[in-house]
């Protein structure tokens, strides 16, 4: 399995620690660096905004301002008119940001310093013009804004121009992907030699716009310096799915056994029945309430009905045949359920749980290294004993605290799904916001529990199956939009992709 090196994710105390040693292992010096870096970000400034010719430069006092020095002279030279702020004074800029300083002196290039940051904020309310480059802070941010701080970047996320972050959107955390106020929204953020993990789950959608990767040609000699231990999804480095001979039937695929659908929650069970036979499931039984029966057959007449009681579905050959299991879509949290619940959470079968069985899990926690755990924020913060907030506020430890605690692998969903074996953890770029409607989740678990008919391991089931669901969305958001789009619509898309695998 490939693991392209720029698709490598690093925490900031990383970056800091070997920065200096991955230039001098490719024969340059943090200066230089520099001079990369800036020149990097004004070449995405020309492609990605032809017809900006007007630019304001928000700069601090460190290096990340040194970028912003090194991209004021670029532009001059290409005939930009271009306005330095810096938020600070001359004597407070050190080490290579006052080289980069110092190259603007004799440029007719308009640079103010300003030790009040409401002076800061009146220069870019004033400002009328194409593009707003911010260089505030970088990737050395993760402390509370100021009232001060916090009325500049309102300021600056009011402009009528584009934006472009360097490196880290000013006031997000590159580490945990939070802030604490607020955060400047790019339209782009070009980050720098690595990915930082912030960028790519939780809150940071918000706030990074298009994220662009540039490595100065030193992320290859910042892995041999240092391990990193959250990945990047692409569809390089995905699992794949082997095919089929031409003798195969359904015995060699094998049937999955999807168990939820109480009878308010019809819905769920059949969205992940569909989804599993989309996905590949040769057969799929179905063990759900009574009431849910005929609709579920009326719908989709190619499920199985397996028994819902203990004691015939205990005999029942669907259950012996059955290689995989989903546990929880619609299943509900009353006695019926708590029931099959407490039955099929000992089977040895390698499962999917979701939705109300994650719930009835956090009151009986157990152990189990051949399952996957797919919450949402809520669930995942009923697993863990804390609240919801305190799963949003580090992302990375809840899915990695939940692999730990339970086994098997954990999917935490939401902007940037994470999927963690406890050791490493993966983040997924697909999927968009138009996914924020009903019944997403039970499609998921359906791709994930066929997929573990197909792939060599639970993890290759968990990262494929999370990445197609996403881009099926992706592929249907393009034609149509975001608003709007079904659980449902994704059938046609994930058998498509599931088939390119």
């Amino acid at each position: 399995m490939s693991r392209s090196l720029t698709h490598h994710t690093y925490k900031v105390n990383q970056l800091q620690r070997y920065e200096a040693d991955a230039a001098q292992l490719i024969g340059i010096n943090l200066w230089q660096l520099m001079q990369r870096a800036g020149a990097a970000v004004f070449q995405q400034i020309k492609e990605k905004f032809p017809d900006a010719r007007k630019l304001i430069i928000i700069c601090g006092k460190g290096n990340n301002g040194g970028d912003g020095y090194i991209i004021a002279a670029l532009a001059h030279q290409a005939g930009f008119s271009v306005t330095v702020v810096v938020n600070g004074v001359r004597e407070s800029i050190a080490d290579n940001a006052k080289l980069a300083l110092e190259q603007l002196d004799g440029l007719p290039i308009k640079i103010m310093f300003y030790h009040d940051v409401a002076l800061v904020q009146q220069t870019v309310k004033d400002f009328q013009g194409d593009l707003l480059v911010d260089c505030l802070f970088g990737i050395g941010f993760n402390g509370h804004l100021s009232a001060p701080y916090v009325e500049l970047i309102t300021e600056i996320n009011n402009t009528l121009c584009p934006r472009v972050s360097v490196d880290v959107p000013s006031g997000l955390n590159a580490d945990l992907g939070t802030i604490s106020t607020v955060a400047v929204k790019a339209t782009l953020t070009v980050t720098l030699i690595a990915y930082k993990q912030g960028l790519l789950s939780g809150q940071a959608a918000n706030f990074v716009g298009k994220l662009q990767l540039e490595t100065l040609a030193a992320n290859h000699a910042l892995a041999q310096l240092t391990k990193a231990l959250c990945l990047v999804q692409n569809k390089q480095n995905l699992p794949v799915i082997s095919p089929r001979l031409p003798c195969s039937h359904k015995g060699h695929i094998g049937l999955l056994l999807a168990v939820g659908g109480h009878h308010a929650y019809t819905g769920a069970i059949c969205l992940a029945a569909e989804a599993a036979l989309r996905s590949g499931a040769s057969l799929v039984g179905v063990c759900c309430h009574e009431m849910s029966r005929t609709p579920l057959l009326t719908r989709r007449p190619e499920v199985m009905i397996a028994a819902n009681s203990l004691q015939t579905l205990s005999c029942s050959p669907v259950l012996d045949k059955a290689k995989s299991i989903i546990l929880g879509p619609g299943l509900g949290q009353d006695n019926w359920s708590q029931a099959l619940f407490d039955f099929v959470i000992q089977l040895p079968q390698s499962k999917v749980i979701d939705a109300d069985a994650l719930r009835l899990l956090a009151k009986k926690p157990l152990k189990n290294n051949q399952w996957i755990l797919t919450p949402h924020p809520g669930e995942a913060a009923a697993l863990l004993a804390c609240s919801t907030a305190e799963v949003e506020a580090d992302r990375f430890s809840a899915v990695k605290k939940i692999a730990l605690q339970y086994g098997g692998i954990c999917v935490l969903k939401g902007a940037g799904t994470l999927i963690s074996d406890g050791n490493t953890t993966w983040i997924n770029r697909t999927g968009n916001p138009g996914m924020a409607s009903g019944g997403m989740g039970d499609v998921l678990s359906g791709i994930i529990g066929a997929l573990i008919l197909q792939t060599s391991d639970i993890l290759s089931a968990a990262r494929l199956g999370v990445y197609i669901h996403g881009l099926a969305a992706d592929i249907i958001t393009q034609k149509h939009g975001q608003i709007g789009l079904l659980a449902s619509d994704l059938s046609p898309e994930i058998q498509r992709l599931i088939n390119q695998w």
